[in-house]
């Protein structure tokens, strides 16, 4: 079996990574150990500090996709997901706008 990282390179990837936690950061170590940008990922998630990039919406948001809308949607209206299921096709700003419509009828 054979050591892939030094203890040193073990230290300075995890506290150069802690001070910034970024892809850029990643980059920089695997150029800097020459190693690819897996190998740093898979061995800074080993060592429990690597943080995965958390996708959001230009909005800021937490994405949603348009099943998941088309989900909550039956469950508001109390009816099977297959009943509406054809709604997937809508575009996603009219089902976000349908299901907030919704919840203000129910007074929520």
């Amino acid at each position: 079996m054979s050591i892939n990282y030094k203890p040193e390179e073990v230290e300075m990837m995890k506290e150069a990574y802690t001070d910034n936690p970024s892809r850029e950061t990643v980059e920089e170590l695997a150029e800097t150990l020459n190693k690819s940008i897996k190998s740093i990922i898979g061995k800074l998630s080993r060592e429990g500090v690597y943080k995965k990039t958390v996708y959001k919406t230009k909005t800021g948001e937490d994405p949603v996709t348009k099943k998941e809308l088309v989900e909550e949607l039956a469950d508001l209206l109390d009816i099977s997901y297959e009943s509406v299921a054809g709604l997937e096709k809508s575009p996603k700003t009219d089902l976000r706008k349908l299901r907030d419509t919704i919840n203000e009828w129910r007074g929520e």
